[in-house]
């Protein structure tokens, strides 16, 4: 039986993370700033079937999560992936399982 292990600063970060993007609707915004580098709040909400105010709350939770980042331009936020965090996120992953999946893929 495993057993609750208290988890490092670098294993919360990571948990944060992957939680952040456990969301549908998350990793949707994620995936649709990564194409477009950058998105208006009002882009984001029109490409959801969600308020304004819960897509406001779904970036929170990600600009919370280090993931995305939003400067604010006039009446309006402008959000973008955040290089950093993601960097971060995909070193992270490449080296969390060290010794799963070694040999050939089976895919």
């Amino acid at each position: 039986m495993l057993q609750a292990k208290t988890l490092d600063s670098t294993e919360l970060r990571l948990a944060k993370m992957l939680k952040a993007l456990g969301n549908p609707i998350r990793f949707e915004i994620m995936e649709m700033l990564a194409a477009r580098q950058t998105c208006m709040t009002y882009e984001i909400v029109q490409s959801t079937p969600l308020a304004q105010s819960t897509v406001s709350q779904h970036l929170k939770v990600l600009r919370e999560a280090g993931l995305v980042r939003g400067e604010v331009e006039g009446p309006a936020t402008c959000y973008c992936l955040d290089p950093d965090g993601v960097r971060w996120l995909k070193n992270q992953i490449e080296g969390w399982l060290p010794d799963c999946c070694s040999g050939s893929p089976d895919a």
